[in-house]
């Protein structure tokens, strides 16, 4: 390689070399941005189901690309295809509440109502204090708020088939990274691990805890989320609530946050039940939320996330929430991610200093 001009000092040589490698590394996450939740799921599928790859490799010889087929395969058979039909019941369930509500089958004012008509005094000087007192103007609160969700939906209807195309583009996206990451991930890795101008000690003790985070936040959080949803979705059906699938799917979600949980759907309908009379059912529900929803919690999570990412509660939460505001739903993720990345490097920078801290001086 012919040397660079005679009057360039090593030093300026470096700094340019920094300078367009920033430039281009930005302009390739510029290109990248529009399907980032792709990549970012292609990429913590592949390290959730990389000991299943691994065991297909065995199987089939170290077949690296047969084994990556058949991971996507049964990734697809497993994860996608159940999502799809829940995705299904789902967008039915909500639609037929809609038509109900605004049809006035389904009156709010009827159940609050109930609950008013039991509440004590206090209670109801505290509805008055917030102005929800009067049940009646409340539903035509709900129904001038519903009225304004529909004509937002009616103005954007054109726009639906493009954000169809959208998702559609970037579930292919993911497959099609996911495969190439369980087929070539170790090399991949170990060419980033190479690229990163820190101590290897560092890079490895990060490495375990981006690995541990990305393990923790899909396979336990999400696992049991959906485990929870499931059982409030039987509960439900079992107790004749309109659109159980629906629900079932709010509390799946709330469940992602840690100390707010399932129990904001169980629990209110709980309540219900005992205000309108229905003491059996109101207190069974109670029952079966702390017994059996509430231990799925404390029990299945621990097993499933760990101790070595341990963060407390209010971190996670604030992060996941922050996370979510940021970047939508793939900030469950990427909130408690970078929540966990930063605890990461500020501990390594303590734990260099900690030792010169406690080293006395000669004065001393």
């Amino acid at each position: 390689m012919p040397p660079l001009h005679p009057n360039q000092s090593p030093a300026l040589r470096d700094k340019s070399f920094v300078l367009m490698l920033t430039l281009v590394t930005l302009a390739f996450g510029w290109i990248l941005w529009p399907f980032y939740g792709a990549v970012l799921w292609g990429t913590a599928t592949a390290i959730v189901f990389k000991p299943l790859h691994r065991q297909f490799l065995r199987r089939f010889r170290q077949r690296a690309t047969l084994a990556a087929l058949a991971t996507v395969i049964v990734i697809l058979l497993l994860v996608m295809l159940p999502l799809a039909i829940v995705s299904v019941s789902l967008t039915q369930e909500a639609a037929a509440l809609f038509e109900m509500v605004k049809s006035g089958e389904f009156s709010l004012t009827v159940y609050l109502q109930q609950i008013y008509a039991v509440l004590p005094s206090w209670g109801l000087q505290l509805l008055e204090r917030l102005g929800v007192a009067d049940p009646a103007l409340l539903q035509q609160r709900l129904a001038g708020t519903l009225s304004q969700i529909g004509q937002l939906v009616a103005g954007k209807a054109l726009g639906i088939g493009q954000d169809t195309f959208d998702v559609m583009v970037g579930f292919f996206v993911m497959l099609y990274l996911l495969f190439f990451l369980l087929r070539d991930g170790d090399r991949l890795s170990i060419l980033v691990r190479n690229a990163l101008p820190m101590p290897e000690a560092y890079k490895t003790r990060l490495g375990e805890k981006f690995r541990a985070v990305i393990r923790a936040t899909v396979k336990g959080n999400i696992a049991v989320a959906a485990l929870q949803g499931a059982l409030g979705g039987v509960a439900f059906w079992v107790l004749d609530v309109h659109a159980p699938v629906l629900w079932a799917v709010v509390m799946a979600f709330l469940s992602l946050l840690p100390a707010v949980g399932a129990g904001l759907i169980w629990l209110p309908l709980a309540l219900y039940l005992l205000a309108t009379g229905d003491i059996g059912a109101g207190l069974g529900l109670i029952a079966y939320g702390v017994l059996v929803i509430g231990l799925v919690d404390n029990l299945l999570r621990p097993l499933l996330v760990g101790k070595d990412i341990k963060m407390p509660d209010y971190l996670v939460l604030i992060s996941t929430l922050g996370g979510m505001a940021v970047f939508g739903i793939n900030g469950f993720v990427i909130g408690p991610l970078i929540a966990a990345m930063f605890i990461a490097f500020w501990d390594i920078v303590a734990s260099e200093r900690l030792p010169r801290a406690e080293t006395p001086t000669p004065d001393e």
